[in-house]
């Protein structure tokens, strides 16, 4: 796209960097703003810099945060007997909308990859391991998608756990090589309300 303006051409291709806009979508966001206030647009762009600048990542649960411990972890109603286990807060953020989970969470910060040079050192799954045992967790599930690295990581994650921890995963309405985030509310509900216990999910595609 040629514009008149080297500031639009500017705009436009960030905004296009971001997921999932292209640059058209792009164009418009930077159409629309040109119609709003200049206040308005100074309000847009301080907010956003406010969130990279001062955004935190939980102690305990590394979900993002306003403080040093999220609003989910400060819940005394959250069964802290149960830590949810996934992969980025893109993940929470979707089982968190299906309202079926009152447990807290675990973010690993991706999966394990060898061929991509993401080892268990790059994840958060050290302190994962000493979260279950100083919390005396019962049930530790594992909500990664079901592909190849998400595998990987379970099974890895499962061999670090003591056999008195009732380890779990989602019953497989999603479809293995889908990403967990993407999944519609009712598919992801349903298969975290018929979780399975982990051995027998192992035992099935042995």
């Amino acid at each position: 796209m040629n514009f008149s303006s080297q500031l639009i051409t500017d705009a436009v291709d960030a905004f296009s960097n971001l997921p999932g806009i292209g640059k058209k979508s792009a164009l418009r966001m930077v159409l629309h703003l040109l119609k709003e206030e200049e206040d308005s647009v100074s309000d847009f762009a301080n907010r956003i810099q406010s969130m990279r600048k001062n955004i935190q990542f939980c102690k305990d649960c590394f979900n993002v945060s306003d403080d040093e411990v999220c609003s989910i972890c400060q819940q005394p109603s959250r069964r802290a007997s149960s830590i949810c286990v996934v992969e980025s807060i893109r993940e929470l953020i979707a089982i968190e909308a299906t309202q079926q989970y009152n447990g807290l969470y675990h973010v690993l910060g991706g999966l394990l990859s060898p061929l991509d040079g993401i080892g268990p050192e790059k994840l958060r799954i050290a302190e994962l391991i000493e979260r279950v045992k100083e919390n005396e967790t019962k049930e530790l599930i594992i909500a990664l998608s079901p592909n190849l690295e998400g595998d990987t990581t379970t099974y890895y994650i499962s061999k670090l756990i003591s056999d008195s921890v009732k380890l779990t995963t989602l019953s497989r309405g999603v479809a293995f090589g889908g990403e967990l985030e993407y999944a519609d509310e009712m598919t992801l509900a349903k298969s975290l309300e018929n979780r399975v216990p982990l051995a027998q999910v192992v035992k099935n595609e042995d």
